[in-house]
């Protein structure tokens, strides 16, 4: 039975990822921090069929500790501080987190087992103030928030590693991913649960930024399996995963809006405080290498992503408002 440790096993890509190995018969360890309050809900269907492994990416002893009790074949570095505009407000510590917590698990591999499979959580954000559209896997990087710096830290940190230790050490750089476990901070899950409070009495408006800002946008459970394809190929290698396709924030608007019966102009407010101080203006993936290579491509599409975000929005509240 093969063994993985999941960094980031409560956030939507771990609890995601936790499932689909545990369906490929992996032995499943997640890392969690000590927290006063602990926010289980993404896995707590799950609980009883992995193993939890108190850590912290900012603490390289716990680390070191939970990577040897556990003895994974397989690493898969998800935590961060991931969310963009708090990482202005905490640049320092999304270096931490995002950038030097790399390291962290990388050191730790390097000095307990080096035949260990690390993958690390790469990001689009990288390319910020982008060089060529699409984005492929050569493309230079401009990043333009401090998350997006941290996250170019981390995904050469792991390069380095793989060349001068012989690591099997590989970077998925994905671009955004949603689904109705994303964490309601992110534009996507802010507009469906917003539409679906609106239909229901629950809100009168929806206050949002940046309207023309463009992403390519993907169902987390289609990337998550590119995660996985990655660390059984036979070499290590970096991947874009990806679309392929642009929609606007206003795209996103519209067909939540739709699916719900309801005029979005009659509901959303534009707000210039939720503008970014720096905004990425055109992400957009080429995975073209990842589907010669790793036999990947996405099987939702942003429509069916978006209604059925909003679905299960409209579901979850109902089921609040008996409760």
């Amino acid at each position: 039975m093969k063994k993985a440790l999941i960094t980031g096993i409560t956030g939507q890509d771990g609890s995601y990822l936790a499932e689909f190995l545990l369906e490929k018969g992996y032995r499943v360890a997640g890392i969690v921090r000590r927290s006063s309050t602990e926010r289980f809900e993404r896995i707590d269907h799950i609980k009883n069929k992995i193993e939890l492994k108190q850590a912290d990416l900012l603490d390289q002893l716990s680390i070191i500790d939970a990577i040897k009790e556990f003895e994974p074949d397989e690493i898969y570095n998800l935590a961060a501080q991931s969310f963009v505009p708090t990482s202005w407000t905490q640049p320092i510590l999304t270096g931490e987190f995002t950038a030097l917590g790399v390291t962290r698990m990388l050191e730790a591999i390097r000095h307990i087992n080096k035949r260990i499979k690390f993958y690390q959580a790469s990001s689009s954000e990288m390319f910020g103030k982008v060089q060529q559209v699409p984005q492929t896997e050569k493309t230079p990087f401009y990043p333009r928030s401090p998350y997006g710096v941290a996250k170019v830290y981390g995904h050469w940190i792991t390069v380095n590693y793989r060349e001068s230790y012989n690591i099997f050490a590989c970077s998925g750089i994905l671009f955004n991913h949603e689904s109705p476990r994303r964490g309601r901070e992110f534009v996507t899950r802010k507009v469906t649960e917003g539409a679906a409070k609106i239909k229901l009495g629950l809100a009168k408006e929806l206050r949002l930024g940046n309207l023309e800002a463009k992403r390519d946008w993907g169902y987390a459970k289609d990337y998550i399996r590119a995660m996985w394809l990655m660390l059984q190929q036979k070499e290590p290698s970096d991947y874009v995963i990806a679309t392929g396709k642009e929609h606007s924030v206003q795209e996103l608007v519209e067909i939540s809006f739709g699916r719900l019966e309801l005029k979005w102009k009659d509901y959303v407010v534009i707000d210039p405080a939720l503008l970014r101080p720096a905004e990425v203006d055109h992400l957009v993936g080429d995975p073209s290498r990842a589907k010669k290579e790793l036999g990947w491509e996405p099987q939702v599409s942003f429509q069916e992503l978006i209604e059925m975000m909003v679905e299960a929005d409209l579901d979850k509240l109902k089921k609040n408002s008996k409760s």
